[in-house]
């Protein structure tokens, strides 16, 4: 628990063994938190950091550092850990709170939470270099975790549709993830609330959806919904007429060659909004 302070930490562990863990975690964390040299958290990690678990002390592992370079967006650190030990490195950890075994994807999510873009996009190359494509499929759409766990029950997809994170949407969608969270973005959108990052992730997820779908609402109110969407998309998603030859091509594009679509111009990203 690194955000504990140390007069906490006194109170709740029950042994001398167990603060000191404890202090060590927490010192691992600020150092990660300044920023510190790769090397010398490398040389922290191994020979001075320990966690306490089922009563005793462990090494800290790799995945925990990882996740501890995310929130801290240490991005020299999380380089090298992804280079160094691969996908090992996404291995996900025991719950400390529920003891349960390794489920879901913490790392994609606290990812998106934190809006780590760039990092997010080390993990998915890593899993692109070193896990077979149903695996890295099955980890990039994984909706696993504790019950107790704010995120529990989503995908990274969804977590990031629901935080509004275009950046980190596209990179999850480039590299195989579902495209599962079109109705959700489109509630959004009826709510009046939606965003402008709300409306690239809608657009995102226009372009690698990979079937046509069938929203009902556009039905219930056509008029308001083709003001919001623009006369091209609400045409296709209602299925009055198929999609512009500029929606074909860059839906063409997203699944044929999908590194290509974050090199284009935003304005041909955000194709719902053009009437």
């Amino acid at each position: 628990m690194p955000w504990l302070v140390s007069s906490q930490l006194e109170r709740i562990s029950s042994s001398p063994s167990e603060r000191q863990c404890e202090r060590t975690s927490f010192s691992f964390y600020c150092a990660v938190r300044d920023l510190l040299p790769v090397w010398l958290l490398e040389d922290m990690r191994c020979m001075e950091v320990f966690c306490w678990e089922d009563g005793h002390a462990r090494a800290f592992a790799p995945s925990e550092a990882l996740l501890y370079a995310l929130v801290h967006d240490h991005q020299d650190y999380a380089r090298y850990l992804l280079n160094r030990y691969a996908v090992s490195a996404l291995t996900a950890s025991r719950c400390s709170f529920c003891r349960r075994g390794p489920v879901g994807a913490p790392h994609l999510k606290v990812a998106v939470r934190y809006n780590r873009v760039s990092i997010l996009a080390m993990i998915v190359e890593a899993l692109k270099n070193g896990s077979a494509e149903s695996v890295r499929r099955d980890y990039l759409n994984s909706c696993g975790g504790c019950a107790h766990v704010a995120d529990a029950g989503k995908t990274a997809v969804q977590l990031a549709c629901e935080l509004a994170r275009p950046e980190c949407l596209l990179v999850l969608l480039v590299h195989g993830a579902s495209a599962d969270g079109v109705d959700a973005l489109l509630q959004q959108l009826q709510q009046e609330r939606c965003s402008a990052p709300e409306r690239r992730c809608l657009d995102f997820m226009l372009l690698f959806v990979p079937k046509l779908p069938e929203p009902r609402c556009l039905r219930d109110d056509p008029q308001r919904w083709q003001k919001l969407l623009g006369n091209d998309v609400f045409s296709w998603l209602s299925g009055l007429a198929p999609p512009t030859l500029l929606l074909q091509a860059l839906r063409a594009l997203a699944r044929g060659i999908p590194g290509q679509i974050a090199a284009l111009p935003e304005s041909l990203q955000t194709l719902s909004w053009q009437h």
